[in-house]
């Protein structure tokens, strides 16, 4: 081997390494626009049963079909964010009137029943609030780069919306459109397998977003009843942005059962602690943990097997992995990428064995 050669293959390894650092960086400056794309194609996904329903029973033309399904899809969506306005409307309305020396006393009253009670448990609040500086995390200085950030966020989020519904239309009106871009980078020989492996692809997760919002559904039912039961208010906002939650495996319902929670102790705000707020919460808490053992046990082992085809401990591994080398964002992606796979793998690589045993019901 002589010089020429050697200086070429360095000269080739570091072309190449430049190459990928390239384009790393143009996908990381671009990775909005794959977020548009992602999101888009996740809606096609919910749409095409739609799609499909109204062209081969209702005998919609494509155009028509993909118009219908776009106003269904998206005015769900919108009538979601419209019921969180009359709950804004009515905070701000109450925080206009508010008399702050009456929620001041109320506030004092609750804290004072909230230390009686666990002082007979051992623990006093005071001392461990005074042990905590809370002035420092807040600085009165940082509202005008919050408001910048506000402003700037909904700009983002206009032009975000808008690409969504742009490229979602035409990814429902040419269902081949993603099909054929993603051709474009697989090698003419492989283009049949490839071509199998999309749409088996496409088939498994349509049902399971379908089976995350069969999910979404039945949570939502069981925490407007159990909030409506209690009295509290704002029942059926509450309820979903605590089913909502729960997309994000594990965390999710970490957070909406704080949630849930916190507004249940809020709610009942001026009664007695130990009589009235303590009592409603614990009930609204165990109605909440029944919930989720519903959720844990009958509702997801059904949609993972009946969409995904996976079993429920394999989705579980799945998720924690992804969760320990990704964070939340891998927890969310975890099935759907993991799903990708698998049929990639099942139609390029099936004589292995794992692969043999992880697919065998795809």
């Amino acid at each position: 081997m002589n010089s020429n050669t050697i200086t070429y293959g360095i000269l080739r390894a570091i072309g190449i390494l430049a190459g990928i650092l390239l384009l790393l960086y143009f996908l990381y400056a671009i990775s909005s626009v794959l977020v548009y794309i992602t999101i888009a194609a996740v809606i096609s996904l919910i749409g095409r049963p739609i799609i499909r329903f109204l062209r081969r029973r209702l005998k919609f033309k494509n155009s028509l079909a993909v118009a219908v399904t776009m106003l269904i899809i998206f005015g769900v969506l919108f009538g979601i964010m419209a019921m969180f306005i009359p709950l804004i409307a009515e905070q701000g309305k109450s925080l206009s009137l508010l008399n702050l020396d009456s929620l001041q006393d109320e506030l004092t009253t609750l804290f004072y029943q909230v230390n009686t009670y666990f002082s007979d448990k051992g623990i006093d609040l005071f001392k461990t609030l005074e042990n905590m500086d809370l002035g420092s995390t807040f600085s009165f200085g940082a509202i005008p780069n919050l408001l910048n950030g506000v402003l700037s966020a909904l700009g983002s989020i206009s032009v975000g919306l808008f690409s969504v519904i742009f490229i979602t239309f035409f990814f429902l009106k040419d269902s081949a459109l993603l099909h054929q871009g993603i051709m474009t980078f697989v090698k003419d020989k492989n283009e049949h397998r490839a071509t199998q492996s999309f749409n088996k692809i496409k088939d498994l997760l349509s049902r399971y977003f379908l089976g995350l919002l069969l999910q979404i559904s039945i949570l939502f039912v069981i925490y407007t009843i159990t909030l409506f039961v209690f009295g509290i208010e704002n029942a059926i906002v509450i309820a979903f942005l605590c089913a909502l939650l729960n997309l994000i495996p594990y965390v999710g319902p970490i957070i909406a059962g704080i949630i849930m929670m916190v507004l249940s102790m809020s709610s009942n705000l001026g009664s007695d602690f130990q009589d009235v707020i303590l009592p409603t919460t614990i009930k609204v808490m165990v109605c909440y943990f029944i919930a989720q053992l519903i959720d844990n046990f009958i509702s997801q082992p059904f949609i993972f097997s009946n969409s995904v085809k996976s079993h429920p401990l394999e989705i579980f591994l799945i998720i924690i992995i992804a969760g320990l080398l990704f964070g939340v964002v891998g927890m969310v992606v975890a099935i759907p990428v993991y799903t990708a796979l698998k049929v990639t793998a099942k139609e390029f690589i099936p004589d292995i064995k794992i692969v043999q045993k992880l697919t065998k019901d795809i």
